[in-house]
């Protein structure tokens, strides 16, 4: 089937502060389900944005009611060169093309604050999984549906995020069931850092982007690119030799000695990327 034809943008950028950068989902009739365009849309702004050194920080949130809804079931679209595959080839193309957006969050330089506003349900409960802080409204729910019917709740690096944010015995249930679950269950079991009512929210994204951009840029893209790459690391002593590194490297920065300035003399730091 082809994508549905939209005279609006699949995916909005806007500047709420300085040095933040925010991506808005923007299918509100479709609760910002995934079809081609939006997820081709999603993929060439985390390009942008990986180059933009004006941006600091990235805040991922949906238009109208919902945050994502996951795949568009009611047709995603073709990718481009697999006009002539077999179905199963046109298919996990599809699957590649979705699921490659949470390796590339997660090399993103800036940190990604995910502001759910609404359901976030298979693709989109990744999308969740994938960002660096997890803020949540009041009407938030989320669930790894794709189980509910008939397909596996393992999706779009769902088996691997979930269990390592929650633990692996509500993520094995959660996964199992594919039951709805709202944000104060969420919070409950670590998924998100607050909950807010509606309004708040986009507030609330804001004030814990100031807490990031009060640090250094260098400061911030190490830590993290060590703190996920520690969740893959099997011992220990591996991660304690890959922060070593990390910290001299930050420490011969020109923004350490500013911070330390700073400290010192109590007044906020002015950083300059160097």
């Amino acid at each position: 089937m082809s994508a549905t034809v939209s005279h609006q943008p699949a995916v909005l950028v806007d500047r709420p502060a300085p040095g933040v950068r925010r991506i808005t989902l923007n299918r509100p009739a479709k609760l910002n389900a995934m079809n081609l365009d939006l997820v081709e849309s999603l993929h060439r702004t985390l390009d942008e944005l990986s180059s933009d050194r004006e941006c600091r920080v990235v805040i991922l949130t949906g238009a109208g009611r919902g945050f994502c809804a996951g795949l568009d079931l009611g047709g995603y679209g073709l990718v481009k060169g697999t006009e002539q595959l077999g179905p199963v080839q046109r298919g996990f193309a599809v699957q590649q093309q979705i699921a490659s957006l949470i390796p590339k969050m997660r090399s993103l330089r800036q940190p990604v604050i995910a502001a759910v506003n609404g359901p976030a349900s298979g693709g989109g409960f990744a999308l969740v999984l994938g960002s660096d802080v997890r803020i949540a409204a009041d009407t938030a729910r989320f669930n790894a549906a794709f189980v509910r019917i008939g397909l596996s709740a393992c999706d779009v690096g769902t088996s691997w995020l979930l269990p390592r944010i929650v633990g692996a015995g509500r993520a094995h249930e959660l996964m199992l069931t594919g039951r709805l679950f709202d944000a104060q269950e969420a919070y409950r079991m670590g998924l998100v850092v607050d909950v807010v009512p509606g309004d708040m929210l986009a507030r609330r994204a804001l004030e814990e982007a100031e807490l990031i951009l009060a640090n250094s840029p260098m400061g911030v893209q190490m830590t993290k690119e060590v703190m996920w790459a520690s969740l893959e690391i099997p011992g220990q002593q591996a991660a304690i030799d890959l922060e070593n590194r990390t910290q001299i490297m930050t420490s011969a920065t020109d923004d350490h000695r500013e911070a330390l300035r700073a400290f010192l003399e109590r007044r906020p730091a002015k950083f300059e990327d160097r």
